[in-house]
């Protein structure tokens, strides 16, 4: 096989190669992504067909199915919808410091209790630094290895002689292959090494775990390649101010997609929090500019609190700063408010945020949104214990929304005693959850509600 090298301009975000370096990708769109690069330019020699291994099906009944094994860990169990499938390639992204190596730790030392051996390769920290972490988290177990190193030929030769149970690398963009020159980090070497970990952990079912730098826009460094080769990709959300961290599965080949697990930094590293919902409403007091809606995360329903502060803009253009929220959402329901509600929003400063530090997607939210910056507004506190959820329409009409009954029955369980939701799921359930329930089908009816 002949090689020859060659350098190219590769963009860092989707791999499009181009001779030539270029402002804008023509692929993806990113703008000044563009690195030079060496890559191989390689010329295989043909083969006969009767030399090519001539691949064998087999019947669906007669594949097995895969084993899952639980890694100590109940809301990170849940986020991998039961468990760790035996053979699956985990990837892990997040900010810098918000706890991927912590929890990898502690699920390490859960797993070497109760399955057996494993392998930590870690090409950022010092054997040292690992024990450090270990040391302060009470952690200790003779079934975890440690290795430092970068090589993922070597990685692999000392995977496979040790044979554990899951191997976790820290983290996937400073491995890198011998046969790609290009650098650690680069589209070519995260690919490369990628695909050798994912052939490594079909072939011999160890569960491979990878963390992930993410760039400044949150997205997972690298090209997107990588998040379509893993099995699962999980995003750990949160500012490092709040002690609450939010894990989320936005890909899942073994579960459910969008679900979510809820941890707490402290002292001892990453603990559970198995009610979401009475942590997200501990200090939620009656004043005004405050809705608690129910949103759907995964299987499960969260109550959570919408803070909104509306005052008289000191400049000539009004400000708006969204936190949770989907900004374009947020000024859409302003716009309908403007028009549809006739509340008079043009000179007014408005600030929203979700406290916690949970995102919102969903638009069952923005009956919430709106009832609290009119709340703000109007200086008008919403009726205590009270639900608010529903999806507003640009005519501002209340459109149903999915799973009314799962929101209203964790509604009830938190201690909640009145819920406005959509006429048209208002007309649709069967039971009222001991609450007292009102439907609406415009947001003229909400204003009524709020301002009576």
């Amino acid at each position: 096989m002949k090689v020859k090298l060659k350098r190219v301009f590769q963009c860092q975000s989707c791999g499009y190669i181009s001779p030539k370096w270029t402002g804008r990708c023509p692929d993806c769109g990113a703008w000044n992504s563009f690195v030079e690069e060496t890559v191989e330019e390689t010329k295989a020699e043909k083969k006969v067909l009767s030399e090519i291994v001539q691949p064998v099906s087999i019947s669906l009944i007669e594949v097995t199915l895969s084993d899952r094994f639980s890694t100590g860990i109940a809301e990170l169990d849940r986020v991998l919808g039961g468990g760790v499938v035996k053979g699956s390639l985990i990837l892990i992204g997040g900010d810098p410091g918000i706890g991927k190596s912590t929890l990898l730790l502690q699920t390490s030392y859960n797993l070497s209790i109760n399955y057996g051996k494993v392998l930590y390769v870690s090409g950022e920290e010092s054997l040292t630094q690992i024990k450090l972490r270990a040391e302060r988290l009470g952690i200790a177990s003779d079934e975890i290895l440690l290795l430092s190193e970068t090589l993922v030929e070597r990685i692999l030769e000392c995977a496979k002689e040790i044979q554990p149970v899951v191997l976790i690398v820290d983290s996937i963009q400073t491995v890198y292959t011998e046969e790609a020159v290009s650098a650690p980090g680069s589209v070519t070497q995260i690919r490369e090494t990628a695909t050798k970990l994912m052939n490594f952990a079909k072939t011999t079912g160890t569960a491979v775990f990878l963390i992930g730098h993410v760039t400044k826009e949150g997205a997972i460094a690298g090209p997107r390649v990588l998040e379509h080769l893993v099995d699962t990709v999980l995003y750990f959300e949160g500012d490092r101010g709040y002690a609450y961290r939010i894990l989320r599965s936005v890909k899942n080949r073994f579960g459910p997609t969008n679900e979510i697990g809820v941890f707490e930094m402290t002292s001892q590293g990453l603990t559970e929090v198995e009610n979401p919902s009475l942590i997200f409403l501990s200090e939620h007091g009656a004043s005004s500019g405050s809705a608690i809606t129910a949103t759907i995360e995964g299987t499960r329903a969260i109550l959570t609190e919408i803070q909104a502060l509306v005052a008289p803009t000191q400049f000539g253009m009004p400000r708006r700063n969204f936190i949770g929220v989907d900004y374009n959402r947020v000024n859409l329901l302003i716009a309908v408010l403007e028009k549809r509600g006739r509340v008079n929003l043009a000179g007014a400063d408005i600030f929203v945020n979700v406290v916690g530090g949970l995102k919102i997607t969903e638009p069952a939210s923005d009956l919430a949104v709106i009832s609290a910056i009119v709340s703000s507004f109007r200086d008008i506190p919403l009726p205590e214990r009270t639900v608010i959820f529903g999806e507003v329409g640009l005519s501002g009409e209340v459109r149903a929304i999915s799973q009314p009954e799962l929101r209203l029955k964790e509604a009830y369980r938190i201690g909640m005693n009145q819920a406005i939701i959509p006429k048209g799921n208002f007309e649709r359930i069967k039971e009222n959850y001991n609450l007292n329930i009102k439907g609406v089908s415009s947001i003229n009816e909400l204003l009524e509600i709020i301002c009576s």
